[in-house]
């Protein structure tokens, strides 16, 4: 949906965006283009939007709490030749950003931020030239660069990058570029993007549609929750999808979980399960709800990545520790790997989200099958990526009540 957005204001006229989100860090999406220079028909399940490319009509913009749209709308702000402040809010405030400082003077950008925090104040416009980044942190900021060469008519020049992490989020978005009609790069190999002649734009009156898929990364969790207390069907998660979080399906099938797929959806009921191996480096945001998997399952589990989630919405690795130890779940961090011993039982208890979305639905997916009443405050967090969460559990069957901040099972 972010990506959908970032598109259709880059696009020089109208987009259907059809089955949107309306998420906290969508609505951040949002208002963000508003801010850069879109005019936003929303029709509820279908969004019309206007656009005649970058001309921001305010002087700041504020992400939100979203990493992704940070990453990704900076560059994009900075093809203006307007000042534009760049703030967010929570967690966002302490997220390393010393990437733009590095790399946006490189392209002819004037930037100035808080010792590498936000706010970012940036002036473009941005020029593309032949660069080198690195990918250890975030594709996100590989992202926001490819958008912004393209939209910028970047010619015979190179994003080369090194130690590139999650790759499928890549390919997201260049499938992205690619139906938005955007000059696409050749990829070589995920350590060069090699921009070659500019095309000639031609400009047409017929609106670009898009379909925002189904969410994978909140599916994992619904998937999870079948696999613990189904059984569940779930439509409208697209196997072939370039998402990294379908790898989700690989650790279900790991783990012995009865799992079948077929044209209705995706089918999941428990299972005697066991302990699995998962290398979540690319899809870093499936620890949460792998974690709430292994507790169910009978034995080790080792996942592999844990150094991608030192800069998440909390540090993730100690956050799943801590909490789920709370649940009578045991897990070891040793660097990169995360170590949970599953015994099919996890006890009732008083947990924290750490105003996390992913850890609010990870400790609701361990609770539908604990010992007692689990009760997560601020589970409210869950507005940032699926606000329907909890409603979708209710509708499985969940008994959820929701006094003040918290919500009980």
């Amino acid at each position: 949906m972010q990506r959908a957005c970032a598109a259709a204001l880059l696009h020089k006229g109208e987009t259907h965006i059809h089955n949107p989100g309306h998420s906290n860090d969508d609505k951040a999406a949002l208002d963000i283009i508003e801010r850069l220079g879109a005019s936003i028909d929303d029709r509820g399940e279908l969004l019309i939007i206007h656009s005649k490319g970058i001309h921001p009509v305010k002087e700041d913009i504020s992400c939100g709490e979203s990493g992704l749209s940070i990453r990704m709308f900076t560059p994009l702000a900075a093809l203006s030749k307007k000042q534009v402040t760049i703030n967010g809010t929570g967690s966002l405030l302490t997220r390393p950003m010393d990437f733009f400082d590095e790399i946006l003077p490189q392209l002819g950008v004037s930037i100035k931020s808080k010792e590498g925090k936000l706010p970012l104040v940036l002036k473009g416009p941005l020029v593309p030239q032949t660069i080198e980044v690195d990918g250890s942190l975030s594709s996100q900021f590989l992202t926001g660069l490819l958008m912004a060469y393209s939209a910028a008519g970047a010619s015979h020049v190179s994003i080369k990058v090194n130690n590139l992490k999650s790759r499928p989020y890549i390919d997201l978005t260049l499938e992205v570029m690619k139906q938005f009609g955007m000059n696409l790069p050749v990829n070589k190999s995920y350590t060069e993007f090699f921009f070659g002649d500019a095309p000639v734009v031609k400009k047409t009156a017929i609106p670009i549609n898009y379909t925002v898929e189904g969410d994978w990364s909140g599916g994992a969790f619904l998937l999870v929750a079948g696999a613990i207390a189904g059984p569940v069907t779930i439509r409208g998660l697209d196997p072939g999808s370039t998402q990294a979080d379908k790898a989700i399906l690989e650790a279900l099938m790991s783990a012995n979980a009865g799992l079948a797929i077929d044209a209705k959806g995706i089918t999941i009921h428990p299972t005697a399960m066991k302990g699995f191996a998962f290398d979540a480096t690319d899809c870093p945001d499936l620890f949460p709800p792998l974690v709430a998997l292994a507790a169910y399952c009978e034995g080790l589990t080792t996942i592999k990545g844990v150094s991608r989630l030192a800069h998440k919405e909390s540090n993730r690795g100690l956050t799943l520790q801590e909490e789920f130890e709370k649940m009578g779940v045991r897990i070891e961090l040793d660097d990169d790997h995360m170590r949970v011993y599953g015994n099919g039982r996890v006890n009732g208890a008083k947990v924290h989200s750490r105003h996390d979305h992913r850890i609010a639905m990870a400790c609701a997916v361990a609770a539908l099958r604990a010992g007692g009443d689990v009760t997560i405050e601020q589970a409210n967090a869950v507005k940032k990526s699926y606000p329907d969460f909890f409603r979708d559990l209710k509708k499985l069957g969940g008994t959820v009540s929701l006094p003040f901040e918290s919500f009980n099972f």
